[in-house]
């Protein structure tokens, strides 16, 4: 599987340290140095994880260009439009992709890395040879208004990639996954309500269609739970760390980037950082990330690219892929 264009979109609303400031007992400092976020945007009223989906495919395909169908649509989606159907199918759709198979995966901050590997199972199976992968997710409509902890951290927005069938040594080729989970620490980072298990009579009324987030105990697990599933996707590439040009990880917190990195015992500069400007976008932070670095030309063509995420559910997922040569975005 090769990577043939990529795009991201974020809503025009900027909302900085200063902004949440004003209407929680928080501060820049206490927000920056503790995660790395200056500011994040939100979703207008009334624009979903669909409306992003759209704008990022759109993107990535005009970034692929002209002139080959897409076979496949997944959407990577913890907060999709709505409950059922799928966002997929509504996605392909606005797009004019025809009658292409089109579903969702759910994996949270893992999402993107999960859709990218059923990509490449689909490609590989004959099922499909050109797929667009998105990561979309608007969690701002699920955060609680005073919740210090969620509130100041994510943002929303989405990111595509277009990924192509492809030799494993041309320009673009991805390595195998590692994927992950331990449901064990599916109560850590959660949303108590909305699918078919009742309201907790124990939650205070309506706190369980908010998002809710054990933060020490995620950064305890999340950077061994990265670095561990790094070393196996660099080992069935038949990569050393010290072969890896560029690191984009999912970008939850600067502190666990920075954490992962020594864990890695890889230096500071080789890791892509954009949380500063966009938060934690869950599953569609890899994709912007790819983005974002191909536009500020922090990955050149021929760059050994190192992809890891951890999330919700508990889920984990790493890739390798060498960076090909893409139109400037």
């Amino acid at each position: 599987m090769v990577l043939a264009g990529l795009g991201a979109y974020l809503p025009e609303e900027v909302v900085t340290n200063d902004d949440l400031s004003r209407v929680m007992d928080t501060s820049d400092e206490w927000i920056s140095s503790r995660t790395g976020i200056s500011q994040r945007r939100r979703a207008a009223e009334g624009q979903t994880s669909l409306h992003l989906a759209v704008e990022a495919g759109r993107e990535a395909l005009k970034h692929h260009g002209e002139g080959t169908a897409i076979d496949a649509v997944v959407v990577a989606t913890s907060t999709p439009h709505r409950l059922c159907p799928a966002t997929a199918p509504d996605v392909a759709t606005a797009l004019g992709l025809g009658h292409v198979p089109a579903f969702d995966v759910a994996a949270v901050c893992s999402g993107f890395v999960y859709a990218a590997a059923t990509a490449q199972g689909l490609i590989a199976a004959g099922t499909a040879r050109t797929v667009l992968v998105i990561g979309s997710d608007v969690f701002s409509s699920f955060l609680y208004p005073s919740d210090r902890n969620t509130r100041v951290i994510f943002g929303d927005g989405a990111g595509a990639a277009v990924v192509r069938a492809g030799d494993h040594d041309e320009p673009g080729a991805f390595g195998a996954f590692d994927l992950g989970s331990d449901g064990e620490g599916s109560d850590l980072i959660t949303i108590g309500g909305g699918g078919s298990m009742p309201p907790s009579e124990d939650a205070p009324a309506g706190r369980d269609q908010f998002l809710a987030m054990e933060g020490r105990e995620v950064y305890r697990r999340s950077i061994p739970g990265m670095a561990d599933s790094c070393r196996v996707a660099l080992d069935r590439r038949g990569w050393s760390i010290e072969d890896v040009d560029v690191m984009i990880g999912h970008q939850a917190n600067i502190r666990i980037l920075d954490a992962v990195a020594r864990n890695l015992d890889l230096e500071r500069e080789r890791c892509y950082v954009n949380i500063d400007r966009v938060g934690n976008t869950a599953g569609a932070s890899i994709p912007i990330a790819m983005t974002h670095a191909h536009a500020d030309g922090a990955v050149r063509a021929g760059d050994k690219v190192l992809l890891t995420a951890f999330g919700a559910g508990l889920t984990w997922g790493s890739t390798t892929l060498t960076w090909p040569e893409l139109p400037t975005i």
